[in-house]
């Protein structure tokens, strides 16, 4: 069974960014755990200025709380070893 990855963001009619980090890092996940995980995500309408990522029901980085997008490398490892750590717990 494939471990389950959400990223969920803020997606105004006018601005791609939120949409563009999403598919660019469900890309990386992909190519990094080829497979394995089940990614889905969703914009949302409303002003809420997220981008939430949540890997097996836990919150692992979140916009709204000063992580910013999963631009940065040290960003993506972290999601990386949390996504290892629950491969892990089965």
């Amino acid at each position: 069974m494939a471990l389950a990855v959400r990223a969920d963001w803020y997606d105004p009619c006018c601005d791609l960014t939120p949409r563009f980090q999403y598919l660019q890092l469900k890309k990386k996940l992909e190519d990094e755990f080829p497979g394995r995980l089940d990614i889905c995500g969703e914009g949302t309408p409303q002003a809420t200025g997220f981008f939430e990522v949540m890997v097996a029901g836990k919150l692992i980085h979140s916009k709204k709380k000063g992580d910013g997008y999963v631009d940065t490398e040290s960003k993506f490892l972290k999601l990386v070893a949390a996504i290892k750590a629950a491969l892990a717990q089965g």
